[in-house]
């Protein structure tokens, strides 16, 4: 018999201390073992019950969550869910407690996002954060730091497509912050709910040399620029003349994601081709694993992550067991393979 993953959660609110209480009970290989509604009696209840995984609030009494967070991963780390409503004045405290070393951030219910969605995603995670360990900032190799000086051609017509899920907040800064201006266009899904990527692609802009913004409609894909997908939209490439555009439309979900990157990397075999680099980053489930098989058999080079650097080894390895990767590798070394790609370095293998 499968062993239960205990969790423990931490909300000020009485009422979504039981409701998430009675709903995580029902799923299983689940068990709640208790709740707290502040982290200070969460830290005593976390050293007696020794939990697997805590679901935590961002806004509590006495001392918020992201401090907390911070403190968890010093000097007791266990894989942490961030349970907030995410309001656009909430989304970069939201980003920080990514950055902090939560496992994801999900929704509390409202208008868009019903109690059954929120209860469903929060127990695939939990699972899947049971087998993670908190991970560190990773830095640029050295490496990737001594190329990202060097001057790379200039072309229009080469796409790097990018597929993320849980961990990919995270993984994405590490690829994009290296690259310099002159990268090829880069059209990236992470999923995210809406009022979310905002706020994701700003920050990653002030970090990176390359622009990073939210998409919009028909928005070109040049050098030096990255797309985002916006949440609870589905993005596309497509093709205007002699440039590439994204499209950005309405659409059910595929892989239980919008955005999906099955949605994004189908566009980009059918409308890029061999002028596509792939790359699939951590994440669970299979969401854009045969969207990679179909880019490598329209003749583009395609990454997965290796499973060390992975915080959840799922969708990469989808991706590699249906034959679609070209290649595996660390984390740290996806933002080369990128320069080598645009120095038309990297040439694809038949699937």
């Amino acid at each position: 018999m499968p062993q239960e993953t205990t969790v423990l959660i931490v909300d000020d609110s009485s009422i979504v201390r039981r409701v998430l209480s009675t709903e995580l009970d029902k799923m299983p290989g689940i068990r709640v073992l208790g709740t707290a509604p502040d982290p200070y009696v969460a830290r005593d209840k976390m050293l007696s019950l020794r939990p697997d995984v805590i679901t935590l609030d961002i806004e509590m009494p006495r001392m918020d969550g992201l401090t907390f967070l911070r403190k968890i991963m010093k000097y007791h780390p266990v894989p942490t869910i961030i349970v907030s409503s995410l309001t656009p004045k909430g989304c970069k405290t939201a980003l920080a407690c990514l950055e902090s070393g939560a496992f994801d951030v999900v929704c509390k219910p409202g208008a868009a996002y019903s109690v059954g969605d929120l209860t469903q995603r929060l127990g695939d995670l939990i699972r899947a954060a049971a087998r993670s360990k908190p991970q560190a900032r990773i830095s640029p190799s050295a490496t990737v730091r001594h190329l990202s000086t060097r001057a790379m051609i200039e072309t229009t017509n080469k796409v790097v497509a990018i597929g993320s899920s849980t961990g990919g907040t995270e993984a994405l800064r590490v690829v994009l912050e290296p690259l310099p201006k002159t990268a090829p266009g880069i059209v990236m899904v992470q999923h995210m709910p809406a009022g979310f990527t905002t706020s994701f692609a700003e920050r990653l802009d002030g970090l990176c040399q390359i622009e990073v913004r939210e998409a919009r409609d028909r928005d070109t894909v040049v050098p030096g620029r990255a797309l985002l997908a916006p949440g609870d939209k589905q993005m596309t490439l497509a093709r205007d003349g002699a440039r590439y555009i994204v499209r950005i439309k309405e659409g059910p979900r595929v892989c239980r994601h919008r955005p999906s990157v099955e949605i994004l990397f189908e566009s980009t075999a059918t409308f890029a081709g061999a002028n596509t680099l792939g790359i699939i980053l951590t994440g669970m489930g299979h969401d854009g694993a045969d969207g990679m098989l179909s880019m490598r058999k329209a003749g583009a080079y395609t990454i997965a992550q290796d499973e060390a650097s992975c915080v959840v080894f799922g969708m990469p390895r989808e991706a590699i067991e249906r034959g679609g990767a070209c290649e595996v590798r660390p984390l740290n070394e996806i933002p080369e393979r990128i320069i080598r790609f645009a120095e038309g370095a990297l040439k694809a293998t038949a699937a």
